[in-house]
């Protein structure tokens, strides 16, 4: 099987999801922001691009898709953990790599954790990613379930 070396190199991080896989998921989240995109691939009217960096960011009351680049991925990651306090919701799209240490530091923080069935191409690719995915949600649980103080 000829891989697509793209995939592989560091070369960018600038992969586009698939289109059908965000449009599915925005139908039922209904996304506010993406958080690592650039002008010509984001998919919500609010992104965060290499200049606006989206580590430097809070997402309070945000409803979150990330496919985070993933030459950087151990600090997205943490990022979505530590803002999955006050965002409404953070969705992200991550190589699936349960043996690693930022996977089993943060992922394992997301309330849900869907490994997606195959591999994906990722923009105009015409060669499937040579590793799984999943998707990672933060469904700001902890938020909503705070028991209100007494007086």
């Amino acid at each position: 099987m000829a891989l697509n070396k793209g995939l592989m190199s560091s070369n960018s991080d600038e992969w586009d999801p698939p289109r059908w896989l965000f449009d599915r998921l925005n139908e039922r989240f209904h996304f506010t922001l993406d958080a690592a995109a650039t002008q010509e691939n984001a998919l919500c009217k609010f992104y965060h691009s290499i200049e606006t960096d989206g580590l430097q960011h809070n997402w309070d009351g945000e409803r979150v898709f990330c496919n985070p680049p993933y030459s950087k991925i151990a600090k997205w990651v943490k990022h979505f953990s530590e803002q999955a306090v006050n965002a409404d919701l953070i969705v992200a799209l991550v190589p699936a790599r349960p043996d690693t240490a930022w996977w089993n530091d943060y992922i394992r923080t997301a309330d849900l954790i869907h490994f997606i069935r195959g591999r994906l191409r990722f923009g105009d690719s015409k060669n499937s990613a040579p590793f799984p995915s999943a998707l990672a949600f933060w469904l700001g649980l902890e938020r909503i379930c705070r028991r209100p103080t007494c007086p």
